[in-house]
């Protein structure tokens, strides 16, 4: 099993969603985080006054799947999160020692 985690821009999260539920992807966790890279922030004026943030707003998807889902999770995302700008955001692809579902004591792919 693989834990995938992405950070991507928010605007995108929509379709991003959109195309892993059309290839197979039954839940994911979805957070609002903050961060920088080579993108370094931005400049914004509030009120009149200038102001740099160096601190952007993401979303960070994490989603646990089967090894044969990953490579296609992974290449989904790149291609619908891409906007060919910096920014654009990070996956990075885990392995998973376990998984159990709490209800139903199911472990493995079966609890996925």
């Amino acid at each position: 099993m693989k834990f995938i985690i992405a950070i991507i821009k928010p605007f995108k999260l929509d379709e991003v969603r959109e195309a892993l539920s059309g290839i197979g992807v039954a839940g994911m966790t979805v957070s609002e985080v903050k961060g920088f890279g080579r993108q370094k922030g931005q400049t914004e004026i509030y009120r009149g006054a200038e102001y740099s943030t160096n601190m952007l707003p993401k979303v960070k998807l994490e989603i646990a799947a089967a090894d044969t889902l990953a490579p296609q999770i992974v290449e989904t995302i790149q291609q619908v999160a891409s906007t060919d700008s910096i920014g654009d955001g990070k996956l990075f692809v885990l392995d998973l020692a376990a998984a159990t579902r709490i209800r139903t004591g199911e472990s493995g792919d079966t609890a996925l």
